[in-house]
């Protein structure tokens, strides 16, 4: 675009002719449909046929005279009660004056109605004193009162000075040519009282001074409704100028009702009825910019600037008219004419004062006006309509760098960066599209503004980022410019901050999902097209051991190795790619394109290489690994059409993925897929469960017994879980009791059990135990694995239902179910003792199954341990389990440990046990799981009958004697007993699947 092309298009400078705007001309028909212009159509029609009949004669004398007499009435009845009815219905000031003209009028009517009784009910002429000449003579005062009322009060003294003088001048040069033309022949040539000549010359000088109110006064419609106003000034003015022609000597003498003159008067009054119900017009109110919206000061107008001279020169009219007729100088009519000239001169005087005092205001404003302009921190330019630059403000030196002398005449256009001259132009365009759409709905309001946001070129070169508030002048526009560039640098700071890590400066979560999302709908909109297997894929990824780093090395070392890592992670994708840091040590990263699921693979496993070599930080050396889990969002694999909705879905798979990587030993790649996510919803779904269970009381409390091997005695109890079903049978939860292992609810589930568990045996004790009808007291083992006992809060759990229910700790056995991972041995070994401080005993069970058997017993603070049912389920016929039993019996012994067996279904497995020096067990070869009530019969009853053994029952007795404790807690064997946890299944009572069985495939617990 060049310098020369304009900035306000031909179409839009002011005087040309719009192409598009919409005319304003309205024909009659429209103005007719809208109902404004039908009062004033009829009240038009009403005066032209008065007038018409006036004209010709009425037709008959008879109808004249009626017409001239009871029309006129008639007509200033109609208005005196339209004024009458306006005045008592609105209220403001103007009130009393349209009240005074109704009174006005009504005298009128009540003079006209007078004037036709004589002449058509008496048939005899007026006489000269009647009621009508008295009713005729208080029409002026009247409406002179309700003129004054109306009038604007001046604010100033110099003001009623003005309105003094105008108003002598006007009714002063009025008198000079009525006393010539008529009055003063009335006064010299008639005769008779002085009555007589007082009503006569009272009727013409009141009119006169009517006339001069309403010539001199100015009427501001201070309600709003100007036109209302103005038509009652009118409707006065004719009446007024029809009273000086009836008071001419030549037209009175020939006067006779129902001719000419009466359609003035007639006219008169119909205008004045339908003054109050005018439409209403406001004229827009003129303000000043700088006068913070108050109306600016009113400067004369060109009529009231000439009426001195107007006066001036009918006074003159009236001097030349007595000169010229060779009349002699009337002494009335000099003086009048010297106070005129007089009153014209003081009159020029003050109006040259106020002209001076405008001047030296005008002079003050343009100062004041130009401090600010030149004073102020914006600049202000002035361009034309063909962008030519006619003013630029002293600020452009401070704000662009440039003089504005060497601004002025050049382009508006040649400072604007060309990237931005289309949008200007266009922001420019609609601006004054808005300002004629504007002036066209509402003509009179201030004209609106627009903002345009540009770059223009400074003195050194660089570009500014400039704010320019757009207004009309003239034929051009002016500019209000400042400088943003900070500002627009801040913006883009904070919504680069908005939207990236400000460790490592990458992307962050929500811009992230922000290109997911556009990259699925640009997918969607392409309908899937491309080669198989392309499409959209997500990968996460997390450090694994970068805790380890953070808690060793330090928090900053930690940053440090984040800010390598996304290094690494940005040189190893390809550049189309995202990378974006989630928060902690997860990343992630967006792969689009023509890329299929191998290489995909491919760029994992790569990524995965790079952030596992090591890291030198500090001189010193530090490695991690990754875990990266891959979601694919292929057309034929997307998982939803929504690009928000699948956006969201396929960061959850990405994610479960990478979980899923952690899970199977971390430093892996793993791809997700819908197993993964129905293996979530089942977890979820069975830890809902749980919870429900927990919190309506759906489980409840079955023990088994614990047999001593050498006696049969009940020496404990084990609690075990159940659920309770909808039936009402107690099913096995197994699939429950894998859920209870992880999350929050199983840390409820096993407080739970603890507070069940503690309760039960509290309540046992209480019954009476000295005789055959109360149960032994027995110690209670409740199986925990070390994940729970771990977990926060479950040391105070046990302390708190041992403390509530009075339970004595030695019959409280807690057994360790599983060892866990080896971070948790140390913390494990921590608690165990605390709970043995407590008096509460420890049991390892399970043992000979899984890994860490053995270095649990170096480590761990243990009372006993329990064989796993691995080892006994073979007992009786393999030698190898045999051999391994007594192995670890033997090794439990050597430790000072009590031992003992779980699962123990078989009589052979009972004589096994006894050969092996085992000291208890527990399985259903003595009893299942068993309620409450039949727990307490099994514990009066005090033991189960064994098996004969296959040896000699002596040595068998000593062989067993001799296993006792020699090191640990140094206690006999009767004062703390382990009982152990039984089988979830029991091999030889396995009910059958039927209406009995559980949702999950729980199986139902058999009768005692």
């Amino acid at each position: 675009m060049s310098s020369t092309d304009t900035v306000l298009p031909a179409a839009e400078r002011p005087g040309a002719p719009a192409a598009d705007a919409p005319t304003t001309r309205r024909g009659p028909l429209r103005r007719l449909r809208e109902g404004r212009a039908l009062p004033g159509l009829a009240l038009g029609a009403l005066c032209l046929s008065y007038a018409c009949g006036a004209a010709t004669g009425w037709g008959s004398h008879q109808l004249a005279v009626f017409m001239g007499d009871f029309g006129l009435a008639a007509a200033a009845l109609a208005a005196a009660l339209s004024c009458l009815v306006y005045g008592c219905t609105v209220g403001g000031h103007a009130r009393p004056a349209w009240l005074l003209f109704g009174l006005s009028s009504l005298t009128v009517a009540f003079g006209n109605g007078t004037w036709g009784w004589y002449e058509l009910v008496e048939r005899t002429d007026l006489p000269p004193h009647s009621l009508a000449a008295y009713a005729f003579l208080l029409f002026a005062p009247l409406s002179i009162t309700g003129i004054l009322v109306l009038a604007q009060r001046p604010r100033s003294a110099a003001g009623w000075l003005c309105l003094l003088l105008d108003g002598w001048l006007i009714a002063g040069s009025l008198f000079t040519l009525s006393w010539s033309l008529a009055l003063g022949r009335i006064a010299a040539g008639e005769g008779g009282s002085v009555l007589d000549l007082a009503l006569k010359l009272a009727y013409p000088v009141l009119d006169i001074l009517l006339v001069s109110l309403v010539v001199g006064l100015r009427f501001g419609g201070r309600d709003g409704n100007r036109a209302a106003v103005h038509t009652a000034m009118m409707a006065l003015a004719v009446t007024v100028i029809c009273d000086a022609l009836f008071t001419s000597p030549a037209l009175r003498s020939s006067y006779h009702s129902g001719e000419l003159l009466d359609a003035g008067w007639f006219s008169g009054s119909l205008l004045l009825a339908w003054a109050p119900w005018s439409p209403r017009w406001r004229r827009p109110l003129r303000e000043h910019p700088s006068a913070g919206g108050l109306p600016r000061r009113r400067v004369a107008t060109t009529f009231s600037a000439l009426t001195p001279y107007a006066a001036a020169a009918v006074c003159t009219a009236g001097i030349l008219y007595n000169a010229l007729g060779g009349r002699q100088l009337d002494r009335v009519v000099a003086a009048a004419a010297c106070t005129v000239g007089l009153a014209l001169i003081l009159r020029q005087g003050v109006m040259l004062l106020d002209n001076l005092s405008l001047a030296q205001e005008l002079a003050h404003k343009e100062a004041h006006f130009r401090s600010l302009v030149q004073g102020s921190s914006d600049v202000i330019m002035i361009a034309g309509a063909n962008g030519v630059l006619s003013y630029v403000s002293p600020a452009a030196l401070g704000v662009y760098g440039r003089d504005p002398e060497e601004l002025v005449g050049g382009n508006l256009l040649d400072l604007v960066h060309p990237e931005d001259l289309d949008r200007v132009l266009g922001e420019v365009r609609r601006y004054l599209a808005r300002v004629r759409l504007t002036a066209h709905r509402s003509p009179g309001t201030a004209e609106p503004s627009a903002r345009v946001e540009c770059r223009i070129r400074s003195g050194g070169g660089e570009w500014l980022h400039v704010e320019s508030t757009v207004s009309r002048h003239r034929d051009g526009l002016i500019l209000n410019s400042r400088d943003v560039t900070e500002r627009v640098m801040l913006q883009a700071q904070l919504q680069h901050n908005a939207f990236h890590d400000p460790l490592t400066d990458l992307p962050n979560r929500a811009l992230f999902t922000q290109r997911l999302r556009a990259a699925l709908g640009t997918r969607d909109r392409q309908g899937g097209r491309g080669e198989p297997g392309a499409g959209i894929a997500v990968l996460f990824l997390d450090l694994d051991g970068f805790k380890a780093v953070n808690d060793s090395a330090g928090h900053q070392v930690g940053d440090e190795l984040l800010v390598q890592a996304a290094r690494r992670l940005q040189g190893a994708v390809r550049c189309g790619d995202t990378v974006a840091r989630f928060g902690g040590d997860e990343f992630a990263a967006l792969v689009c394109g023509p890329l299929g699921r191998l290489q995909v693979q491919e760029l994992a496993e790569r990524l995965r290489v790079a952030l596992s070599e090591p890291y030198w930080i500090g001189g010193a050396e530090l490695a991690v690994a990754a875990s990266i889990g891959i979601a694919f969002g292929t057309p034929e694999r997307g998982p939803a059409a929504d690009p928000r909705t699948g956006a969201d879905e396929l960061m959850r798979n990405a994610d479960l993925a990478m979980y899923r990587a952690k899970s199977e030993g971390k430093g892996r790649v793993v791809l997700y897929s819908p197993a993964m996510r129905a293996d979530l919803e089942r977890r979820t779904e069975l830890d809902e469960r749980l919870r429900v269970a927990v919190r309506e009381g759906g489980f409840t409390l079955l023990h088994q017994p614990v047999v001593d091997l050498a006696s049969g005695a009940v020496t404990g109890v084990e609690a075990h879980a159940r659920w309770r079903s909808a039936r009402g049978l107690l099913l096995t939860p197994a699939e429950f009791l894998r859920s209870a292992e992880h999350g929050d609810a199983a840390t409820r589930f096993a407080r739970w059990l603890i507070h069940e568990a503690v309760a039960a045996a509290a309540d046992r004790r209480g019954l009476p135990s000295r005789n055959r009808t109360g149960p032994a007291p027995v110690p209670v083992a409740v199986r925990l694995s070390a994940e729970r006992l771990c977990s926060p809060g479950l040391y105070e759990t046990v302390a708190a239902a041992l403390r509530e229910h009075r339970l004595p700790p030695g019959e409280l056995v807690i057994e360790v179910a599983r060892m866990g991972p080896d971070a948790l041995a140390d913390e494990l070994g921590r608690r165990l003792a605390a709970l043995r401080r407590l008096g509460v005993a420890t049991v390892l069970a399970g043992y000979g199954a899984g890994s860490g058997s053995l270095g649990a017993l170096a480590r761990l603070p243990l009372d006993g341990l329990k064989l796993d049912r691995t080892l006994v389920q073979d007992l009786g016929e393999s030698a190898l389990s045999r051999t391994l039993a007594g192995h670890a019996l033997r090794l439990g012994r050597d430790l000072g440990l009590l031992t003992g067996a779980e699962g123990v279904d078989l009589p052979r497995q009972i004589a096994a046990l006894q050969e092996l020096g085992c000291r208890q067990g527990q399985g259903s070869a003595f009893a299942p799981p068993l309620d409450e009530a039949r727990l307490r019969r099994a514990l009066v009853r005090r033991g189960y009958p064994l098996p004969r053994p296959l040896g000699s029952l002596s040595a068998r007795r000593a062989y067993l004697a001799a296993d006792t404790r020699t090191s640990g807690c140094g206690e006999p064997p009767g004062e703390r007993v382990a009982p152990h946890h039984g089988a979830c299944d029991l091999p030889e009572h396995r009910a059958v699947a039927g209406p009995g069985g559980g949702p999950h495939g729980e199986t139902a617990v058999p009768p005692a």
